[in-house]
Formats: C-alpha cells, structure tokens, sequence
C-alpha cells in the first residue's frame, strides 16, 4: 500500500484551497493547514476529516505581517515529516478605489498577495530542491497579464508573483521539481462576493481545483483556468497601448 501524500496549504480557507483539499482528503491524504483565521481552520479541518483525511493540523498564522516562514514551515516538516505538495493560496483583492487611496491597504495588498507566498515559495522550494522531488502551486492571477485600471494593484501584485513563480519553475525542473502557476479568471469565491456574477466567464473552485490536481507531478507549466482565459488574456496583451488606454476594461 502507498503511503498518503502530505499536503502542505497556506490560506487553507479560501474557496479554491477548500476544494483542491478535499479532492486529495478521498484519498486519505495528510494536511498541515496555515490560515490566518482559527475558526476558519478548524471547519476546514473537520470537513477533511469527515471527507476522509488521514490526519490534519492547523497552524494560525497572520500573512498580512512579516513572518519566520522558515520556522513555519519547518513545523509542517516536523508534524509531517515530508512534504509531497505544496498549495500557496492566500490572498485579498479590495477594490481598486480603496488600493489607490489608503495606503496601509496597498502595503496589505502586497504583503499578502506576493512577499508572503514569495517567502513561503522560497522556503519550500529549497525543501524541494535538496529532496529532489515535490509539487508546488502557486495561485496567481489573469489579473496580472496586464494591468487594467479596474484593478492594477491587485494585477501588478500577481504579475511579480507569475514572474517569480516562473523563475522557480526554471530553476527547479532539473531537480525533479514541478511549480505551477495558476492564474484563474473569475472565480465564485468569497473574495468576489461584492462582484455581480453570472455568464459563461465564472467558474467555480471546485474547477479550479479539478484542473489544478491535473498538472501535479506532470512537469508544471502556466494553468489558465478555465482554459479559455489563456486566449482571452492572449487578446488583451496584444491590444495596442494607444487604444488600449481608451478602454474602460
């Protein structure tokens, strides 16, 4: 018999960690959960456990402030003993107003959405490299294809973190390593709740997280997710800057 994976997920409770979690938790999977919200964790802990996780913990810890990431992750290592994937999750997205005007928001924004997962990437991705083994996921954004005045904050916060997630892949394919960079469109989450939803352009986590378990362990590679987004970014890129100022996109 195999032994279970050991996942390890930061922003355990956002809707897109939530379903990729569960589809691993069927197959008796080991979970060390971080999350800034304790309440949070432990509902999530407890429906991994009802869907079939072998064992769960859960570490409280606030992204939106510097963190001993190195600590952090050596405590997953030292209640897991291994880690076979790693999901990077955690995120804001206020809206693009607030970003351009209050500036603990913005320091937020990026904090959370880059210098966290950046250090969290770097730390396990050094875990990785002297295993020689191991499958890193790293939530980016289509947002960060090009900035839009609707939310070039958020855009350019994802845009560094693709670049750096990138890199990573690069550097680590000849370890036996794979990082993806996933970069969903819209997504029926609780992040997008002040946002009108609807139309075939939303999708929801659990597709997210289908398409996600797809790629692990396959080499790594940019998932645009759904499919279609890579084409409809592929558009947006390439339309001139002259007219592309004019839109209100």
């Amino acid at each position: 018999m195999n032994s279970p994976l050991n996942i390890f997920i930061s922003g355990a409770s956002s809707a897109m960690a939530q379903a990729f979690a569960r589809r691993y938790a069927k197959q008796k999977a080991r979970f060390y959960l971080l999350g800034r919200d304790s309440g949070k964790l432990d509902i999530v802990k407890q429906d991994l456990i009802a869907r079939g996780a072998t064992e769960v913990w859960v570490a409280c810890l606030d992204m939106a402030r510097p963190q001993p990431y190195e600590s952090v992750v050596g405590g997953a290592l030292q209640q897991l003993g291994s880690i076979d994937i790693a999901l990077i999750a955690q995120g804001v997205m206020k809206p693009q107003s607030v970003l351009q005007t209050d500036v603990a928001a913005l320091q937020e924004n990026y904090q959370v959405n880059l210098l966290s997962a950046i250090e969290i990437a770097t730390v396990l991705a050094n875990y990785f490299e002297q295993e020689k083994r191991g499958s890193l996921l790293i939530i980016s954004s289509v947002a960060g294809d090009r900035g839009r005045q609707s939310n070039y904050v958020y855009g350019a916060s994802k845009a560094a973190l693709s670049v750096f997630s990138d890199g990573l892949r690069n550097r680590l394919f000849r370890h036996g390593v794979t990082v993806v960079t996933v970069k969903p469109g819209f997504v029926d989450s609780p992040m997008t709740a002040g946002i009108e939803k609807g139309g075939p352009l939303w999708a929801s986590p659990e597709k997210i997280a289908e398409d996600m378990e797809k790629l692990v362990g396959k080499g790594g590679g940019v998932l645009y997710t759904p499919w279609f987004w890579r084409y409809i970014l592929l558009i947006i890129s390439h339309i001139p800057d002259f007219l592309f100022k004019k839109l209100s996109l």
